[in-house]
C-alpha cells in the first residue's frame, strides 16, 4: 500500500476549518514509508477513479456531523471497491463501532488513533490477521487507545488552501483562518460529552514546538488567525499560555481564538489579560444552559450564576465569550428555555450566539455516561444505530415540538442567510407560542437597539 493512491485518507466535516486530523495523519505516513492521497469532500469532489485505486481507506469521525457524511461516502466506497479495506477513525468510531462494524466498515478506531492506524496498515500489508490493540474489527472488539501518539508536524501542502475554510469576521473584515490543537482529549468528564466515554478524563499535550511550528507553516500560507480547536484550552494553562506568548512575539498581528469552560475562566481569570493581549478575539464556552437542575446533571462544572460572572469577566478583559448551547435536554423546562431567551436579549447578548444553537438537542451516543443516569429509566428510549443515538423523549411534548419547530427555522434562515437577530425573535415567538403567550415580533425586533459586531466565524455549526 506504498504506490500513490493505495491508501486514501478522507475527511467530511472539521467545522469548516482546513482538516487537522488529515494533515496529521497524512504527515505520520509518509514518514513512515507510505504515499497517501488526501482528499477533503467538505471543499472538493472525491473522485469515482480515485476510490477504485484505493486498497485501504481511512475516513476521519471526530463528530457527529463527520460520521452522518462519512456512513455516505464509504457505502459509496463499498458500492465502487468492494475489496477495499474502509477504517473509520476517530471520536465517533469506537462510540458506533458496533452499528459501523457490520457490513459498512472493516475497522475501528477511537482515541490517540496512530499508532493502531500504523499497525493496522503493516498487518493488512503483511497479510495477517491477528488482533491490534486499539482496532475493532467484526472479528475483535477493542478499547479506545490511549497511549501517547507518536506525533509529527502536520503537513498541509496536499490539503485545499486556507481561503477555502471558514474565515473570521473581525472589525467588518475578514481573515483567512488556520487550525491548530495543543491539547487532546480532557481532564473533565461533562456526562453527555462524547469524549467522556472514550478518554474518561485523560488528555495529552501536543509539544508546543510542534503546534508552533504547525502555525508557521499555516501563516506562511496566508493564515491570519489561528482557532484552537482543543476539547478546552485550558486543560492545561500554562502550556497554553506558552504557546499564545510565542505565537504573539513570532507574528504580533495574528488573532486567535480558543474553547475553554466557564470554570477555567472563573479559575483562571488572572490570565484574561494576558490572553487578550497575546491576540485573543474569542472565547467559546460549553455554557449549555442556565437551568441549574440542567447543569448539574450534565456535571458541567458551573452554576448560571457562574455563567453571568463570566460574562462580566470577559467584558472587562476586552475578550468576545461565545456561548455553545444545547438547551433541549430531558431536564430543561420550557420556562427554562423562556428564561434563557429572556438571559441573552435583556443583557444585549444575542450577538454572541449563532440562532443554531438554540435548537440543539441532547444526542446520547453508545458508551455515554448519561446511560447510567438514576432516572434513565424514566425518559431514555431505545438506540437508534442509524442515527448514533439513543432516542429520548421529553416528559413535557411541548419541548420536543418547541425544538423541531426551531430546528426547521433555523436551517431554513441559514440557507436564506437571514439577519441573525431576527432569527432569535422568531425563536421566541415560537416559545411564546408553546407557551401559549403572545408577543408583537416587529415590537421586539425594533426595541432591540443598537446591534454589536461581534468577532466570530463564519462556519456556524458546532456539532
Amino acid at each position: 500500500m506504498r504506490k500513490q493512491g493505495d491508501t486514501l485518507l478522507v475527511s467530511c466535516y472539521e467545522l469548516g476549518h482546513q482538516p487537522f486530523q488529515l494533515a496529521s495523519l497524512y504527515a505520520l505516513l509518509r514518514q513512515a514509508g507510505y504515499n497517501p492521497a488526501v482528499v477533503d469532500t467538505a471543499v472538493e469532489p472525491l473522485s469515482d477513479e480515485t476510490i477504485r485505486q484505493a486498497r485501504f481507506v481511512a475516513i476521519s469521525v471526530p463528530m457527529h456531523t463527520a460520521l452522518r457524511l462519512g456512513e455516505q461516502i464509504a457505502r459509496r466506497i463499498r458500492a465502487l471497491n468492494a475489496e477495499t479495506h474502509i477504517c473509520f477513525y476517530g471520536l465517533y468510531a469506537s462510540l458506533n463501532e458496533e452499528y459501523l462494524l457490520q457490513g459498512l466498515i472493516d475497522s475501528a478506531i477511537g482515541g490517540e488513533f496512530e499508532e493502531p492506524l500504523l499497525k493496522l496498515l503493516a498487518a493488512l500489508e503483511d497479510g495477517a490477521s491477528a488482533s491490534i490493540p486499539g482496532v475493532s474489527t467484526p472479528q475483535h472488539s477493542s478499547q479506545p487507545w490511549l497511549q501517547r501518539a507518536p506525533l509529527v508536524q502536520p503537513r498541509r501542502s496536499v490539503l485545499p488552501a486556507l481561503d477555502r475554510y471558514a474565515r473570521l469576521e473581525l472589525n467588518g473584515a475578514t481573515r483567512i483562518v488556520g487550525y491548530t490543537e495543543t491539547t487532546r482529549g480532557c481532564k473533565h468528564t461533562c456526562q453527555h460529552c462524547p469524549i467522556t466515554p472514550i478518554y474518561r478524563g485523560r488528555f495529552f499535550a501536543i509539544p508546543a514546538d510542534l503546534a508552533l511550528a504547525d502555525i508557521r507553516a499555516q501563516v506562511k500560507q496566508g493564515a491570519q488567525h489561528i482557532t484552537f480547536g482543543d476539547p478546552d484550552f485550558f486543560n492545561g494553562p500554562a502550556h497554553a499560555m506558552r504557546i499564545t506568548s510565542a505565537l504573539h512575539r513570532e507574528f504580533p498581528g495574528i488573532s486567535f481564538d480558543a474553547t475553554i469552560k466557564i470554570e477555567h475562566l472563573l479559575k483562571h481569570r488572572h490570565l484574561l489579560p494576558e490572553l487578550r493581549a497575546n491576540g485573543c478575539a474569542f472565547v467559546v464556552s460549553a455554557v449549555e444552559s442556565l437551568n441549574n437542575d440542567v447543569l448539574l446533571r450534565l456535571e458541567k462544572g458551573h452554576t448560571s450564576a457562574d455563567i453571568v460572572e463570566a460574562f462580566a469577566l470577559m467584558e472587562e478583559a476586552g475578550i468576545a465569550l461565545r456561548p455553545s448551547l444545547m438547551p433541549f435536554s430531558p431536564w430543561e423546562t420550557l420556562e427554562s428555555y423562556l428564561q434563557l431567551l429572556s438571559f441573552f436579549e435583556e443583557r444585549h447578548f444575542i450577538e454572541h450566539v449563532d440562532p443554531v444553537h438554540f435548537s440543539i438537542r441532547l444526542l446520547i451516543p453508545p458508551g455515554s455516561a448519561l446511560l447510567n443516569a438514576p432516572d434513565a429509566w424514566q425518559w431514555l428510549g431505545k438506540l437508534d444505530p442509524a442515527a448514533y443515538s439513543y432516542r429520548w423523549q421529553h416528559p413535557d411534548p411541548r419541548m420536543d415540538n418547541l425544538q423541531q419547530a426551531i430546528s426547521v427555522l433555523v436551517e431554513k434562515a441559514q440557507r436564506a442567510q437571514a439577519d441573525p437577530i431576527e432569527t432569535f425573535f422568531h425563536i421566541k415567538a415560537l416559545a411564546f407560542a408553546s407557551a401559549g403567550r403572545e408577543m408583537c415580533l416587529s415590537c421586539s425586533i425594533n426595541d432591540y437597539g443598537k446591534r454589536k459586531v461581534i468577532p466570530h466565524l463564519t462556519e456556524t455549526w458546532f456539532c
